[in-house]
């Protein structure tokens, strides 16, 4: 069953909930691939000492996350199904909590507790200031065009 909170009384609304559903796949298999390339450039670009790929990509969904949904706020003509593809579908593959948790606890289990530390609060700190950069550029953006 597609995880949307609706109530299909016609046809036409059982159709319409599970194209939404397919999209938001769809923008989950893209968000996990481009989550994946990040990842692959960042161990060439530098190495293994410390999981820039998952911060990354954590930082830029945090980013893009904040963009999109205070875009959609401030412009009503956005439908719910691509805000959905976006937000739960793209951006919700694209970032990975459980990653992000595994590097850091595997970190810490290997005697780096300083490195661990470091990721948590790196990641931490600069996802919260990348939605509030993503947040007030999406406001300006909207309110320009």
């Amino acid at each position: 069953m597609p995880p949307v909170a609706v109530r299909c009384t016609h046809r036409s609304d059982e159709v319409r909930v599970l194209v939404r559903w397919l999209l938001v796949c769809l923008g989950g298999a893209l968000g996990t691939g481009v989550r994946y390339g990040i990842n692959l450039w960042a161990l060439r670009r530098w190495g293994e000492s410390f999981p820039w790929g998952t911060f990354g990509a954590n930082v830029l969904g945090c980013f893009l996350i904040a963009c999109v949904t205070r875009y959609c706020a401030e412009r009503a003509d956005i439908s719910l199904t691509i805000r959905l593809a976006l937000t739960t579908g793209f951006m919700g593959g694209l970032t990975t909590y459980s990653a992000f948790n595994l590097e850091t606890t595997r970190m810490w289990q290997g005697g780096q507790a300083r490195l661990a530390a470091l990721n948590f609060v790196a990641t931490t700190v600069a996802c919260l200031m990348a939605g509030l950069v993503g947040a007030a550029l999406a406001r300006r953006i909207a309110i320009a065009g």
